[in-house]
């Protein structure tokens, strides 16, 4: 989704010296925020980090920020659908409500971070369907196309995911950047 920006886009895989970065936050942004900036320091240039998770309504937002943690560091994508299907089992569709929900992150070197947030609004499906995306993906019923986020093409999930929202915010703050030269 960045890919057209006149800049050089570089994972955390280009730097395998890089500490792992720090994900202490009780929140997305304070997440996105701190890994951003960690990288921002650690190379002094833009870095951009983000931090997501499900929010489960009638089990009170969880797994919400502990979503990639959710049951423990060695559970699998399949172990967490599995437990967020058996906590829902017998709750009825209408109080199965949920929303994936994302915090994009820029950092710069000099401390400065701008924080761009997406959601996306949906269930939890009565069993997994599909065979796209990752993580909650198989369960994340979306009523309106009457399908999982893991039925969808990339693409379809790219325009309508809170990721993608979150990106697209971040996108048009980087574009001003360049326009306005160094900085922001």
């Amino acid at each position: 989704m960045l890919a057209d920006l006149p800049l050089e886009l570089r994972s955390l895989a280009d730097y395998p010296d890089l500490p792992p970065l720090p994900e202490q936050g009780s929140t997305y942004e304070e997440n996105a925020r701190s890994k951003a900036l960690a990288v921002a320091r650690a190379l002094g240039e833009v870095a951009l980090a983000d931090d997501s998770g499900l929010e489960v309504d009638y089990l009170e937002g969880q797994p919400g920020v502990y979503s990639a943690r959710f049951l423990g560091e060695d559970a699998t994508d399949e172990d967490r659908n599995r437990e967020i299907l058996r906590r829902l089992e017998g709750v009825p569709p209408e109080n199965r409500t949920a929303r994936y929900r994302a915090v994009v992150a820029v950092a710069f070197p000099d401390g400065r971070v701008y924080s761009f947030h997406g959601a996306c609004e949906g269930a939890i499906a009565l069993e997994p369907r599909g065979k796209g995306g990752f993580g909650y993906d198989p369960i994340f019923y979306l009523p309106e196309l009457d399908r999982t986020v893991a039925e969808l093409a990339p693409q379809e999930k790219d325009l309508i995911s809170h990721r993608g929202q979150a990106l697209r915010q971040a996108r048009e703050f980087l574009l001003s950047v360049l326009r306005q030269g160094k900085g922001a």
